[in-house]
This record gives structure tokens, C-alpha cells and sequence, in this order.
């Protein structure tokens, strides 16, 4: 479901901010105030800012009010955002109005305390300006200094009222002083307010995580939940709106080559073109082999590819493919090939998820790699990860390219990864490499563990690897329990009983049912 298709009385204002529309089904409410509430480093004071710069870009004025920091830190603040305060503010498109405190100023409040000279203010900017967008950052540094509760709500209810005959869509920051407490410091805003955001920044497994909750839009329809969310440095706040992803992609029945022959016959003709395959296997089975190997088949067939990495250096992979008769740097130097290399750590995965993107938006390959999940699992908490995961699939399916992703498995010899536990319902093939422990000699072996849409073969193979790559051999025959990596080795007179006794059952079960047997269906 799409905001598109949302049907509200309420008009939405849309704020421009990367995903946070989606979530929002257009925006804000328009002419109406919106509580944004969070813990300090949450990124309130930027996404307040950023509300008043998208609506510039949009043609549409705004009026920043200023509680606790002075105008002159604020522009400087944001000047890594790229966003021009000053150029504004020449041009008449954003103002100030600056209610900071000086240093040397000691404020005595007693008595009764009211807003009028402010709300004078805060109308005359807007006036003077045209505003349609108005944000005040942060209101409870005035309201310390008024006496009790009953005074905070008076007065909120005076500014937001207000707000609300000046016909501006504001957004009004509220500190917080846990991630899930109490909804604002005073426990009365988020009742005053028209519309209340939550954000947050927790602290999971060591790990800090931005996300983003509506929780509540007067009259107006929003998703639920919580969406992570991370601060860009040249875009501001950018929300990821996993539940907004929509099953729309297209499908088509077109092979492409995987790089390795055997296997293209193996997985019935080829990876499809807009598939997600998911190669799991323990280190040195020779997942980034099959990784160059998949790069190699695009080119190839002159197809554009990206290899993202998470765990070598841009001179060991080059220096690797090299060695099984690839030359990256002349992919490159064609313009075939990009290679990205970033250690995991750099960034969260939000990060990493925004910077993904922007390299297939600037490049548009027809295949993209990632060698491996594994490394940026380490990085993160399951349920950031599993979000990570479904939101670079889904993209990367939605651009209609095919994308093959490697996992590691933590046991050499069988077992699965706990990546693969977490993304192999969404992606569309899954092929296992294994080791195979045999008379005291360690093999390695191949199977298609599952292809939608698609006849697959169902052996696992022994495979070697040499200097010009991957060769994949017969199946093994006498050797069983190797997904599991309890081999059991079984002598031949044994196995062919067996073969013989399931052939019988399977040719008596299709009698009974009327089926051809196998050697009929042949002829």
C-alpha cells in the first residue's frame, strides 16, 4: 500500500526528507504543528533544519525559532550539509529568530511568564518572509524557566494555536531523556501537539542505531512502527522505510551466464536476470573465485558489473583474479567493471545501504556482487542486519539486475551461517560449497540447495580449483551426511542397493497413482 492511495481529509505537506514521505503517506499535516521529540544526539536540530531547506528547494519560506543555540552556531553546524543558511537568509527565504541565551545573560524568572513579545516576533517573520514552514528548536529551553507544569501547557498551547493562524506547517523539538520513557521531558507536549515523531538513537550490543517512529498524526493516516533512519552528510536525515517496499518487481524468464559452464547446467540453463543467488560456504571453499568467476561472465557478455567489498583490498582481489586468468584492471580501465572496497566498520549500515545505492544509481550495472554478507553482519544487531538485507535486496531487484551475495559459514565442515538463516527466504538461488572429508583428504563440493522458478539439479559435485578457475566434476556417490558434515561413507554394492530399492517404491508408488515410470517418461 502506497501513500498515493491513502484517502485523508487532512492535505499533507511533503518535506522532502529522503524516505520519511513513504512513511508519512505525503508528510506533515499541513497547517498544523508536529512534536519531534528525541534523547540528545538523535538528530532533532537537523532534521529541523532540514524541514526548512527542503521547503526552500521546493520555493516554499521558512522561519527557524532558536531556543538554546545562537543562528551563528547554526549555520555553521549545517554548513556540511550543504545547505546555504546565509545565502537564505540574504535572499529573504529563511530567518531567524533568535531566543538563545548569551553566556554572561543570567535569567530570573518570577511570577507570571508569558510568550506575547515572542509570538510578536515569530509573526512578523513569518510575515515579512511569506512563510509556509516554521521550525522552533527547542522549546524546552524556555520552558525551564517557567514555573510549574500548568504554565508549560498554558503557554505551548498559546504558541501552537498561534502557529495555527499563521498558517505555517511547523515542526516544535522536545529533549527526551530515554529512549523509551516517557514520550517528552514535561509528559504534556505530545498531548498539545497536532502530531507527534519519536526519535531515537539506542544503544544495541555496542552498537548505536538511528530509527524514526510517527506516532501519532491527528486525523491523518501514517505507517506504524519504527524505521531506521541515518544522518548523510550531504543529504541530512534519511529515513530507510523497509515497510513501504512494495512486491512489484518484474519478472523475467531471461538466463544469464553465472561464469562457470557446469554450473550454468546445474541450475538448468543459468542464473534468470533479475534473480538474488546466495552462495554460502565455509572460508577458502572458493566463494570469491565464484564471485570473479560470476564478474568475468558479465563482462563478457558485455554487461556492466559491480563488485562490492567487505573483506579484501582492491590489490588482493585484483591480484586473485589474476591468478585464475581474470584481469580486473583492464575490466576497469573499459569501463566494464567497478570495484568498491570499504571495511564494514567505516560506517553503519545504513550508511553503507545509502552509499550502496548511490554507486548503482551513478554506475547502473547489470550485476552487482557483495563479497561477503558475512562481514557486515559483524557490524550490527539481527534485526538491523535482516533490515539491511531486505532493503538492499529488494533494491537491487528492483532495478532489474541480477546480484549475487556470499555468506560464510562458521563451521568447516557443514553447519549454515547465520546470514544465510536470515536471508535465504528472500533470496531466489541458493548454492552451498562444502568441504568433504575423504580417507584423510579434504574435497570440496557444490550443490543448488534451491532455484525458484527453475528445475535444478540435485547432487552435490565435487569441484577443484586450478589456475584457470572452477571445475566442477561427478557427483559423489558413496559419501552421504556432508550438508550436515557427519560423513558416512558407504561401500558401492551398498549404494546401489539402496538406488535399487528406492527406484523400486518410486516406480510402485506411480503405478498406483498411474504415473509413467521414469524409464517411460525417457521414451
Amino acid at each position: 500500500m502506497t501513500w498515493h492511495n491513502q484517502r485523508t481529509a487532512v492535505a499533507k505537506l511533503a518535506t522532502g526528507v529522503p524516505g520519511f514521505d513513504l512513511i508519512g503517506y505525503g508528510g506533515l499535516p499541513e497547517g498544523r504543528s508536529t512534536l519531534l521529540s528525541g534523547t540528545s544526539g538523535s538528530a532533532k536540530t537537523v532534521f529541523a533544519c532540514q524541514f526548512l531547506a527542503e521547503g526552500i528547494r521546493r520555493g516554499q519560506t521558512g522561519v527557524f525559532v532558536t531556543f538554546e543555540e545562537s543562528p551563528d552556531a547554526i549555520r555553521k553546524n549545517m554548513e556540511g550539509f550543504n545547505w546555504n543558511i546565509p545565502a537564505w537568509e540574504a535572499e529573504g527565504k529563511w530567518a531567524f529568530v533568535d531566543v538563545s541565551p548569551y553566556p554572561e545573560q543570567e535569567t530570573i524568572v518570577s511570577g507570571n511568564y508569558d510568550l506575547n513579545a515572542l509570538l510578536v516576533r515569530i509573526e512578523n517573520a513569518v510575515r515579512k518572509t511569506g512563510a509556509r514552514r516554521m521550525s522552533l528548536d527547542s522549546l524546552g529551553g524556555i520552558f525551564a524557566q517557567l514555573g510549574d507544569s500548568c504554565t508549560v501547557r498554558n503557554e505551548l498551547f498559546r504558541i501552537v494555536s498561534a502557529l495555527k493562524k499563521m498558517g505555517v506547517t511547523s515542526i516544535i523539538t522536545a529533549e527526551r531523556t530515554e529512549e523509551y520513557g516517557q514520550v517528552s521531558r514535561y509528559g504534556i507536549e505530545e498531548f498539545v501537539t497536532d502530531n507527534v515523531i519519536i526519535l531515537r538513537n539506542g544503544l544495541e550490543q555496542e552498537k548505536r542505531r538511528r530509527t524514526i517512529e510517527i506516532l501519532k498524526f491527528r486525523g491523518a493516516p501514517h505507517q506504524k512502527g519504527e524505521y531506521p533512519f541515518t544522518v548523510s552528510p550531504n543529504q541530512g536525515v534519511v529515513v530507510i522505510p523497509l515497510s513501504a517496499i512494495e512486491l512489484t518487481q518484474k519478472s523475467t524468464d531471461m538466463r544469464i551466464r553465472s561464469g562457470v559452464p557446469e554450473l550454468d547446467r546445474m541450475c538448468g540453463g543459468g542464473f534468470f536476470r533479475d534473480s538474488i543467488v546466495l552462495l554460502s560456504g565455509a572460508t577458502g571453499t572458493g566463494k570469491t573465485l565464484v564471485t570473479t568467476s560470476f564478474i568475468a561472465g558479465g563482462v563478457e557478455s558485455g554487461e556492466r558489473c559491480l563488485l562490492f567489498a567487505f573483506e579484501e583490498s582492491r590489490d588482493q582481489l585484483f591480484r586473485n583474479a589474476t591468478g585464475w586468468g581474470v584481469d580486473f584492471e583492464k575490466m576497469e580501465e573499459a569501463g566494464n567493471l567497478k570495484v568498491v572496497c570499504e571495511y564494514p566498520e567505516t560506517g553503519s549500515l545504513e550508511d553503507h545501504l545509502i552509499a550502496m545505492k548511490a554507486v548503482v544509481d551513478e554506475f547502473k550495472p547489470q550485476r552487482i556482487a557483495i563479497d561477503s554478507l558475512s562481514a557486515l553482519e559483524r557490524v550490527a544487531t539481527v534485526k538491523s542486519f535482516r533490515e539491511f538485507a531486505i532493503g538492499l535486496t529488494s533494491y537491487i531487484k528492483d532495478q532489474n539486475v541480477a546480484g549475487l551475495f556470499t555468506a560464510t559459514s562458521s563451521n568447516l565442515l557443514g553447519g549454515s551461517s547465520v546470514t544465510e538463516t536470515h536471508i535465504s527466504t528472500i533470496t531466489d538461488t541458493i548454492i552451498l560449497l562444502r568441504y568433504v572429508e575423504m580417507h584423510g583428504e579434504m574435497r570440496r563440493g557444490v550443490t543448488v540447495l534451491k532455484m525458484r522458478g527453475s528445475t535444478h539439479e540435485k547432487n552435490i559435485r565435487e569441484f577443484t580449483i586450478d589456475g584457470k578457475g572452477m571445475h566442477i566434476g561427478k557427483p559423489f556417490r558413496n559419501i552421504s551426511g556432508i550438508l550436515s558434515g557427519h560423513f558416512i561413507h558407504r561401500p558401492q554394492d551398498e549404494m546401489d542397493r539402496l538406488r535399487e530399492m528406492f527406484k523400486e517404491d518410486a516406480d510402485g508408488i506411480a503405478q498406483t497413482l498411474d504415473i509413467p515410470s521414469a524409464g517411460d517418461r525417457g521414451r
